[in-house]
């Protein structure tokens, strides 16, 4: 198992070496970030003098030399536009995404497994149609069309639920967070269920597969054979033994919706990570962009650690690979 982390390490290390020298090739292709903070009556020398107050008068693989060995620090360099640390811009963010794709994942987790069960243990009924029916839209319809929508109907004709922002925070050891206050609990829902009801279509669907190839085992035949109670069958013997899969999804999609959650932060104005990234694109801020990419990388790879560990746990036998 130390073997197997150790080499999971390694690959992060080169992984995130690699993204970053991209991400840096890109976006110095991309344009002259000086174009964007400086005034368009500004002279040229006025131009140089900021291009060389950024450093981006060196060449491509100077400023990535001395991007690596500042990074190496801990030190990802200060955002073009505010002059704030990039790495300190992305983890005030973090909060709000984190919180955002937890209640998101919740959700979808509560609702997809056990209508994928009942989709998988009754595949012929009516509700179980109407259930991979739904799956089906949910999981094709764009994530900003369903956010729309939401928004057009709780906030515009009903006036329940406000359609932007974040609401009231709590501070809780220097975090920020809008789940510990009805107002914020108000500004959360809408983007959390936008990004839940994707997420809970895929759920869905991975767990009526997993069902339907789990039923025909010899246990489950064994179980009822026994007369154990059809409740026990799908509680224990089952849900057992499709958790692999929906442990694996979940996994992954948490990792996404945290990486890649642009989207539904900025139909809802949400102020999370995601938002500064697309504002830090528009105005070619680097050092954000690279640093929120690194960290990303970084973050997956954990994750998809955490998600190999608890694969193991649950599976005795990938334990036997791990060791082979």
């Amino acid at each position: 198992m130390l073997l197997f982390i150790i080499n999971r390490l390694i690959q992060a290390a080169g992984a995130v070496v690699v993204m970053s020298m991209l991400v840096f090739i890109g976006l110095y292709l991309i344009g002259d970030p000086t174009a964007m903070l400086v005034s368009p009556e500004a002279n040229d020398l006025e131009r140089a003098a900021v291009r060389q107050a950024f450093g981006l008068d060196q060449p491509i693989w100077m400023q990535y030399l001395t991007f690596v060995g500042n990074a190496a620090r801990g030190d990802f360099g200060r955002s073009f536009l505010t002059g704030q640390p990039a790495m300190q811009l992305i983890l005030e963010r973090m909060p709000a995404t984190i919180e955002m794709v937890v209640v998101a994942i919740g959700f979808a987790v509560l609702v997809g497994v056990p209508l994928g069960m009942l989709a998988g243990l009754r595949p012929k009924a009516a509700s179980s149609k109407a259930v991979m029916t739904v799956s089906i839209l949910g999981f094709s319809l764009p994530t900003f069309w369903i956010g729309l929508m939401l928004i057009m109907f709780f906030s515009v004709y009903l006036g329940l639920l406000p359609s932007s922002g974040r609401g009231s925070t709590v501070s809780v050891g220097g975090l920020s967070l809008s789940v510990l206050t009805p107002d914020g609990w108000r500004h959360l829902i809408l983007p959390a269920l936008t990004l839940g009801l994707a997420k809970a279509a895929l759920i869905i669907r991975v767990t009526r597969a997993a069902t339907r190839e789990v039923l025909p085992m010899d246990y489950i035949k064994f179980a009822r054979a026994k007369g154990v109670r059809p409740r026990r069958v799908v509680g224990v013997h089952l849900l057992r033994n499709i958790l692999i899969p929906i442990v694996t999804v979940t996994g992954l999609e948490f990792g996404q919706a945290v990486a890649f959650a642009v989207v539904t932060e900025t139909v809802f104005a949400w102020p999370g990570m995601g938002k500064l990234l697309i504002d830090s694109i528009i105005i070619l801020d680097r050092p954000v962009v690279v640093a929120y990419l690194v960290l990303m990388v970084f973050f997956l790879i954990m994750l998809n650690l955490v998600v190999d560990i608890l694969y193991m746990a649950i599976d005795p036998t990938a334990r036997e690979k791990v060791r082979d």
